[in-house]
């Protein structure tokens, strides 16, 4: 395809152009990425993710800044709200990165969540492996941030930085389990407010109550986007867990756990795709909800009659 050969050649327009078919959901676009998937796998992943007001938009375009001067590319995902009208991002992120917008190592696009309640969509994680392709040394991924930290995050990226600030209820939710499962690097953002001590306290807390699987202890990094200060170590901090997943042979485990992910997700969406056609055609899953609703049958039993009426091997 004429656009995959000159996005490879580095043609910025042909990579926008096929990020907007990825968003409206043209065929062309996975014929496309498909070509693309070989030259895939080189960008370092790092997702973003934390509650709204923690200020990770204004975080992420120091980090981009730090990136630069080490003479690094970014490509940045942001997944904003979806309009309710037109299903397009709001933008809100990709605003605060306006002064980024005239460099031509920095590529920045807001994607809608479309439903997806902060985490990445479908076209989500096919924009990633499009920027990866381009070339880029880094790509950002930040969540919408819809008041719980978003866990899909972790199939997305090889690493994820979870961002906190003291007084937004922050501290409650660090004492959840999901959090502490899937948080690599912890940043306690907005460092020069009083109870910042605290928060960064309460969170090593629960670190210390966590099991170490693969050895890697989450580093808890100070920052305040005011003057600039622990950005510097965040990056530091990133370039050190990629270091430690090639180093001691995780980086292949996770791409495997990663793929794995993409592949059920893909599946699921073919699979509940496969089942809205067979319900224009023969109403399946209104017969199957009315004799589940007259307790004729359970809805396990109603579910393999479905499957039972799919073709399989046109699902996928």
């Amino acid at each position: 395809m004429e656009i995959v050969e000159r996005l490879l050649k580095g043609d910025v327009k042909a990579l926008s152009r096929l990020i907007t078919y990825i968003d409206d959901g043209k065929p062309e676009a996975l014929k496309a990425i498909a070509e693309l998937y070989p030259y895939t796998g080189k960008a370092h992943i790092v997702g973003f993710t934390g509650a709204p007001g923690v200020g990770k938009s204004s975080l992420i375009n120091l980090l981009i800044k730090e990136l630069r001067k080490r003479g690094k590319t970014v490509g940045v995902v942001c997944v904003d709200p979806s309009s309710p009208f037109t299903q397009g991002a709001f933008l809100g992120d990709r605003i605060r990165m306006v002064d980024l917008s005239l460099d031509d190592g920095v590529f920045i696009r807001s994607m809608g969540s479309r439903g997806s309640l902060g985490g990445p969509s479908r076209s989500t994680r096919d924009v990633v492996k499009v920027l990866d392709a381009f070339g880029k040394d880094y790509v950002i991924v930040e969540t919408v941030g819809s008041g719980q930290v978003d866990m899909d995050i972790v199939q997305v990226a090889h690493t994820v930085v979870i961002v906190l600030a003291p007084g937004l209820g922050d501290s409650i939710q660090a004492l959840k389990a999901g959090i502490m499962e899937i948080g690599d690097i912890f940043v306690v953002n907005k460092a020069d407010r009083e109870d910042a001590d605290k928060t960064l306290y309460e969170i090593r807390e629960m670190l210390d109550l966590k099991p170490v699987e693969d050895g890697w202890v989450p580093p808890i990094i100070k920052t305040t986007v005011v003057d600039g200060r622990g950005v510097e170590e965040l990056l530091q901090a990133v370039e050190q867990r990629m270091e430690y997943l090639k180093k001691n042979n995780l980086l292949v485990l996770k791409m495997k756990q990663m793929m794995e992910a993409e592949i059920m997700n893909i599946l699921k969406l073919k699979l509940a795709s496969r089942v809205s056609d067979l319900e224009k055609t023969d109403g399946v899953l209104t017969e199957a909800v009315a004799q589940v609703g007259a307790k004729q049958m359970d809805p396990y039993t109603a579910a393999e009659k479905i499957l039972a009426k799919i073709n399989l091997k046109k699902a996928v």
